[in-house]
């Protein structure tokens, strides 16, 4: 079947699934936790029956269109989103029968040995009523996946909407002893167009759900957290942590996985997870309340149209709101701490006070407002007037407790989130969920403020930005750079540079973006042999795969990592490397670069594919 073909099939079964409700329909597919393996396992053998029928996904709900989908169930069990989970020891002989139940061909990846060298085809091809048996060895432990198409050339993030949900988790642990205890989360997306557009409609899905309907974890202060992450949907999804660093344990993608060493450093609050590509994370909460775990390509974020296609009502509000609830939507997952005794009354304690300023500024229309932040400090506000573009750089000290007052003058309300900065659950930032029960954080409404009290307990580059209608308010002005550096009076912002990316605030502009709040930065001057730091932050809201680099004579130079998300690196990822790195929403990086030669060098931003997107040019002398 041709790819128009499919389409038109597919869009005449959509139609054919959501215009009503309570007619014997199609089967619901239910969402899987991947908590329970499939198959049965017996003496170093896993014996599983897998089938592909058609189903039903509600990803808003049961009283909310849905859509028809393709999906895998254990033979004579329920139709499972995401596939049923594989999970063996190293070594264990799989025996597995695929039977499909559908009226055209799928061929089948991922069911093989890992780390063997095979002399066939991966790929099992399976005609529409026909059932193949596959057999092999499971091989090098990691976290792997499965999936299936409707041609052998269909890449897992090109396939068709009805095709979609034809994934699941493989899991190979390593061989003797109980499994160690983790999470499986597989990621998959759900698209009425085959390509992704700003407009469609589209869900991205988490163990086959959409928040507020993702699964709520919850743990103790110093519990072990482990997690594993698989994209076998069609979009990048930067993962960040709200309110500390996770250690990244392996990187992978469906037939290999980079396992780190014991004891090997590479902590982060926001790892990009590409399509087709697998994370696993160690996490130990220290401070009790209400966590996000969230991508933070904000487009995701977005409560989009039905999947009926029918607009969802305006999320924008001049009133007290539930932002977490009302306003989120896609690839987000809820995690509560729960505290370990009685923390006792809070500490009087002697703050750094500054007044950040949420406003209305110039050129700006109610469709795509213009909006920014000025900020007061010490009597001193930055910037005086408007433009309020680019947000102010605040800089706080090392271990100096400040409090940080945002007051809203816009039209509407709005919530502040200090992306990267360890601090309580009350002041991060997300309206109507963070804190704990009977304390838990506004909104800010027009006309008010809010006070986000912290002490940063470490020198580095974070972010700060709004956390309500993220899309509308970040797009249109609200961002910022936050550093904390160990002597505010020893800071000097002519060797120490902030780059900062963001959206341009009329969407009609897309194919450009802002360095530091310009499509069209000045020149910057440099001296050869001083040192320069380099602070890049990437906070558009929709561009998970840019490039920066730095260009002398149309060759890289060099320059040295110091920092990912504001954490130092260790000593053994330091080493001076070309001066290139891609940067997702909501990932800074820190980099040292010594100018050993004079003449013009450039900055430059470009997007996947190569597309020129920003630059800035410097003067080495």
């Amino acid at each position: 079947m041709s790819a128009a073909a499919r389409a038109l099939a597919f869009a005449l079964l959509f139609v054919a699934s959501s215009v009503t409700r309570g007619w014997a329909g199609p089967e619901l597919a239910s969402t899987n936790d991947n908590r329970t393996p499939a198959g049965t396992l017996q003496s170093g053998v896993l014996t599983l029956r897998l089938e592909a029928r058609m189903g039903e996904i509600y990803p808003d709900g049961p009283d909310q269109p849905g859509a028809l989908v393709k999906a895998f169930a254990v033979e004579g069990g329920p139709l499972q989103v995401p596939s049923p989970l594989i999970r063996v020891p190293e070594g264990t002989e799989i025996r597995a029968t695929i039977r499909n139940r559908l009226d055209e061909p799928m061929f089948v990846h991922g069911l093989y040995s890992r780390g063997v060298t095979r002399a066939t085809d991966d790929v099992v091809s399976v005609g529409a009523g026909d059932e193949r048996e596959v057999r092999f060895v499971a091989g090098t432990p990691g976290t792997y996946f499965y999936w299936a198409a409707p041609t052998a050339n269909d890449p897992v993030q090109q396939r068709p909407g009805t095709d979609t949900q034809l994934s699941g988790a493989f899991i190979v642990d390593p061989r003797g002893g109980p499994p160690i205890a983790d999470r499986v989360f597989v990621f998959t997306t759900w698209g009425r167009e085959r390509v992704l557009t700003p407009n469609g409609v589209v869900r991205f899905l988490i163990n086959g759900a959409s928040w507020p309907r993702t699964e709520r974890l919850t743990y103790e202060i110093g519990e072990t957290v482990r997690m594993r992450l698989v994209n076998a949907g069609g979009a990048v999804h930067p993962m960040h942590l709200h309110g500390f660093y996770f250690n990244i344990d392996s990187r992978g993608d469906e037939r290999i996985d980079l396992i780190y060493a014991a004891g090997s450093s590479h902590f982060a609050n926001t790892e990009r997870l590409l399509p087709g590509r697998t994370f696993s994370l160690t996490w130990i909460p220290t401070r009790p309340g209400n966590w996000l775990f969230h991508c933070h390509d904000t487009v995701h974020l977005q409560r989009r149209r039905a999947m009926d296609g029918q607009p969802m009502p305006l999320t924008h509000t001049d009133h007290e709101i539930n932002h977490a609830t009302e306003m989120m939507a896609g690839p987000v997952i809820g995690i509560t701490v729960r505290p370990n005794g009685d923390a006792g009354p809070a500490e009087a304690i002697t703050r750094r006070q500054l007044r950040l300023i949420a406003q209305v500024d110039r050129g700006g229309t109610a469709a795509e407002p213009a909006y920014g932040f000025s900020l007061e400090d010490r009597g001193r506000t930055m910037p005086a007037e408007s433009p309020y573009l680019p947000g102010p750089t605040i800089v706080l000290k090392k271990d100096e407790p400040v409090g940080i007052t945002v007051e809203n003058r816009l039209p509407e309300a709005t919530a502040v989130h200090w992306h990267g900065i360890e601090l309580e659950s009350y002041y991060d930032g997300v309206a109507g969920f963070a804190g704990s029960p009977g304390r838990i954080a506004p909104a800010i409404a027009p006309g008010t403020a809010f006070e986000a009290r912290f002490t940063p307990p470490r020198s580095g580059t974070f972010i700060y930005h709004a956390h309500v209608d993220e899309v509308r308010q970040q797009q249109a002005g609200l961002s910022g750079a936050l550093v904390v550096v160990d002597s505010p009076d020893e800071y000097d912002a002519t060797h120490d540079l902030v780059l900062l990316m963001s959206a341009p605030r009329l969407i009609a502009d897309d194919n450009v973006v802002l360095i530091n709040g310009t499509p069209t930065p000045k020149p910057r001057e440099m001296r050869v042999g001083d040192h320069y730091r380099l602070r890049l932050i990437n906070v558009h809201v929709s561009r998970p795969n840019v490039f920066m680099r730095l260009f002398r004579d149309g060759q890289l130079t060099m320059w040295q990592p110091i920092a990912k998300d504001g954490r130092d690196l260790p000593s053994d990822q330091t080493t001076a490397v070309p001066s290139e790195v891609q940067v997702g929403n909501g990932e800074t990086y820190d980099f040292e670069f010594v100018p050993v030669a004079p003449g013009q060098h450039l900055f430059e931003v470009k997007g996947q594919g190569g597309a020129f997107l920003a630059s800035m040019r410097i003067d080495v002398h």
